[in-house]
């Protein structure tokens, strides 16, 4: 017999549950409020304009939103990125060439012994899943790790704003030459 579900928003419960009780965290660790000025920033809701750019060289756009917050009290950042918007989601949707539509979560922790932070990107509906290593590089962040097809992947935060920030996603198989695939305008909702 199939389970029935109901949306987040029918379900105000669902925000006071001792789950997201326990996830949730209102700030940064004082401990680490330093390091975690990284990412800080993000916390928040975004709305996305991307334009991928598959193997063939098309171009192709779409819109997203990312809804991130501090989270495991305060040592981390959670996020969920869309691709559509969650409103324009619906069964049967076309996928957005160069990357399909996400509905993924990335946490962010801050490695106190590497002096970096651990990106975890797992994404069950594009069943692509990732791990990765961050650190500031200037005034960008920059992410990297191995690429779950082969070869290297390489996620930059640059032109970061208090309202905008510029998001690419490059590939390299020998990681001498750097491909282009997701490129992401975002803006502060």
């Amino acid at each position: 017999m199939p389970v029935s579900h109901p949306k987040y928003s029918d379900t105000p419960e669902l925000v006071h549950s001792p789950f997201a009780q326990v996830l949730h965290a209102n700030g940064p660790d004082p401990s680490r409020a330093t390091e975690l000025k990284l990412y800080g920033w993000l916390v928040g809701n975004w709305d996305l304009e991307v334009t991928t750019t598959p193997d063939d060289g098309s171009t192709h756009h779409g819109t997203g939103e990312i809804h991130a917050g501090w989270v495991l009290q305060g040592r981390g950042i959670q996020d969920v990125w869309m691709i559509p918007r969650l409103r324009e989601r619906k069964s049967g949707i076309e996928q957005l060439p160069g990357a399909g539509n996400w509905y993924g979560s990335t946490l962010r922790l801050y490695d106190p012994q590497l002096g970096a932070w651990r990106i975890l990107w797992n994404d069950p509906a594009t069943n692509f899943f990732s791990q990765q290593i961050a650190r500031a590089e200037g005034s960008n962040i920059v992410q990297i790790g191995p690429d779950p097809r082969g070869g290297t992947m390489r996620w930059v935060f640059s032109e970061l704003k208090a309202d905008s920030f510029h998001w690419t996603a490059e590939r390299s198989l020998d990681d001498h030459g750097w491909r282009r695939e997701v490129d992401i305008r975002a803006r502060r909702v």
